[in-house]
C-alpha cells in the first residue's frame, strides 16, 4: 500500500462562496417578509395643541426654619399657632400654592416632621423640601 504524500507550497486562490450566497439568500427573504410590515401606515390619536394662554401657575409659599426654631413665612416671622391658622387659610383655597420648606442645618427632626404633619393635616397637597437654606 502506498499512499502518495503531495505536498504543495502552492496558495489555494479560489473562494468557496456558498455560504456567503446561502446568507444573502436568508437576508432577502428576510428584507422582503418585513419591508411591507415597516411601510404599513398606523393611524395615531396625537394630542392637538391649543390656542388657549397657558395659566399662570401659583408662586409658591416659602417656609424657612432657622437652627433656632424660628419660623418665616416668605420672610415673615411666624409661630407654630400662626404657622397652622396660614397654613389651614392655604388648604382650603381652591387652587393650593406648593409649600417649599427650606430647613438649615442645625434644625432638630422633630420640628420639620411638626411641619409637615401640620402640612398634611390642613390639605397641603405640594410640599417641596428645598435643598439648601
Amino acid at each position: 500500500m502506498a499512499f502518495s504524500a503531495r505536498v504543495s507550497n502552492d496558495v489555494m486562490a479560489s473562494i468557496n462562496v456558498t455560504p456567503l450566497v446561502d446568507v444573502l439568500l436568508v437576508l432577502l427573504i428576510i428584507f422582503m417578509i418585513t419591508s411591507p410590515i415597516v411601510t404599513h401606515k398606523t393611524a395615531m390619536d396625537l394630542p392637538q395643541s391649543s390656542s388657549k394662554a397657558m395659566t399662570d401657575p401659583l408662586t409658591p409659599i416659602h417656609l424657612a426654619i432657622h437652627e433656632d426654631g424660628q419660623m418665616y413665612w416668605n420672610d415673615t416671622p411666624i409661630d407654630h399657632n400662626q404657622l397652622v391658622t396660614q397654613l389651614a387659610l392655604a388648604g382650603a383655597l381652591p387652587k393650593q400654592p406648593a409649600l417649599d420648606i427650606a430647613a438649615a442645618d442645625g434644625v432638630d427632626y422633630d420640628t420639620v416632621a411638626r411641619v409637615l404633619a401640620n402640612a398634611k393635616a390642613q390639605g397641603i397637597e405640594r410640599i417641596n423640601i428645598l435643598g439648601q437654606f
